[in-house]
């Protein structure tokens, strides 16, 4: 994945000046904070709507909408209404995820980007550079660390002197009955996220008392295989004595697990498969895609959707009247942008009335709140942990059921 650009001192001191001396959009105010009037908020989002693959984010925007919509309807956050601008399309393209960065803050004058939902974070550097409270999902290195970037469930990518999230590990010993003596392959896409993400997780599942039998990033990915064999053959084999491993973990996006869990079973594996990102009700409407997927195991890093908690009645009650009263499939980057949407919400109803970059930041470092439907949160641990909780879903003839119950399990020390 391409390192983001970084933004030259000239011509972030002329960006300085450039939002210092613009008012805000959209209303009358006094207020010379970018984006904030006297009854309004500015927000934008920045989500690949589309990709090169087929893959899509799309409803990163709806959810994002959806809480947005509840907020106003309660009467706004002390006072002020949110001016959901909606999310720009960066198409998985590092170039383009930076011109949507560029434009929200330079051209529509956001005070915030919530949500951010990308593969690609090139934007990271000029919205931290400029002081942007930005919210999105925290699989990227750029959500850990960084001032004004914030994971909505944290900072899943795991950083010297931080922890790790073990709910993948413990959960799928769960459903083998315990990781004694049970091995794991674990495949990922042959580029920066996917390396580090073989390299994490590797270390999870050890610690979790697997064997590590395969655990490569092999995959191109910037072209999907036609063929499989080659890596489902080296896969069956990585196992003790040779055999095939307990379970097969892919780190790869959906239309790439499609592929290789076919051939899986089409090779006769009976093993455990398992992936993060293939909960989504839109994907059993294809026949080949609902048999590739059938009895695989999905990491989810939020509560259930089939949970009958007063946290997820609201969400759904929320999607459905944002949807227009309609019923619609839920799926988990709804969940993304209302989750990115709800962080901001939270710490910016903290700040108070006089709402500045400073005063948010001033909220955020300190808060927590519990019980929410990504587990308890707070910052700034969210800064260089994850927050810990997770669970299982396994679809089984066409639907989806609860494997591991949403849990919270302890971390441990990455290195």
């Amino acid at each position: 994945m391409p390192r983001p650009l970084r933004v030259t001192v000239a011509a972030f001191a002329l960006l300085l000046v450039t939002a210092c001396n613009s008012a805000s959009t959209g209303g009358s105010s006094s207020s010379s904070v970018r984006g904030v009037t006297a009854d309004s908020i500015r927000v934008g989002g920045i989500v690949s709507m589309t990709s090169a693959s087929g893959y899509s984010k799309k409803d990163t925007d709806l959810g994002a909408r959806a809480r947005y919509d509840r907020a106003n309807a309660e009467g706004g956050i002390n006072g002020r209404k949110i001016e959901y601008l909606g999310a720009e399309d960066d198409g998985q393209d590092p170039a383009r995820n930076l011109a949507a960065a560029r434009k929200l803050v330079q051209q529509d004058k956001v005070f915030a980007v919530s949500p951010m939902s990308s593969v690609t974070f090139a934007g990271a550097d000029f919205l931290d550079a400029q002081k942007v409270p930005t919210v999105g999902w925290g699989t990227l290195p750029s959500f850990c660390g960084p001032a004004h970037l914030y994971g909505f469930n944290g900072c899943l990518v795991p950083t010297p002197g931080g922890t790790l999230n073990q709910t993948w590990p413990e959960g799928l010993a769960s459903v083998l009955g315990g990781s004694r003596g049970k091995s794991v392959a674990l495949i990922a896409g042959d580029n920066d996220a996917g390396k580090f993400g073989i390299r994490t997780f590797t270390q999870g599942f050890k610690a979790a008392g697997f064997q590590v039998a395969y655990a490569k990033a092999v995959v191109p990915a910037t072209s999907m295989p036609s063929d499989w064999s080659a890596y489902t053959k080296e896969i069956l084999r990585s196992g003790p004595g040779g055999a095939a491993p307990d379970a097969v973990v892919s780190v790869m996006q959906t239309p790439y697990n499609i592929g290789l869990f076919t051939a899986l079973k089409r090779s006769g594996y009976k093993g455990v498969i398992s992936d993060p990102t293939d909960y989504d009700p839109g994907l059993l409407a294809k026949d080949a895609t609902k048999q590739a997927l059938d009895g695989v195991h999905v990491l989810l890093q939020f509560q259930p959707f089939e949970s009958d908690t007063p946290a997820m009645r609201r969400f759904k009650a929320d999607i459905r009247k944002a949807a227009g009263g309609k019923d619609v499939p839920l799926n988990m980057h709804m969940m993304t942008g209302y989750m990115s949407a709800d962080l901001f919400l939270s710490i910016a109803a903290k700040a108070g009335k006089d709402l500045t970059v400073e005063s948010f930041q001033k909220a955020a470092d300190g808060f927590s709140d519990t019980g929410t439907l990504v587990g308890d949160r707070a910052e700034p641990k969210g800064k260089k942990e994850s927050f810990g909780c997770g669970a299982l879903v396994r679809l089984k003839n066409g639907r989806y059921e609860v494997a591991v119950p949403f849990t919270c399990y302890p971390p441990i020390p990455f290195g």
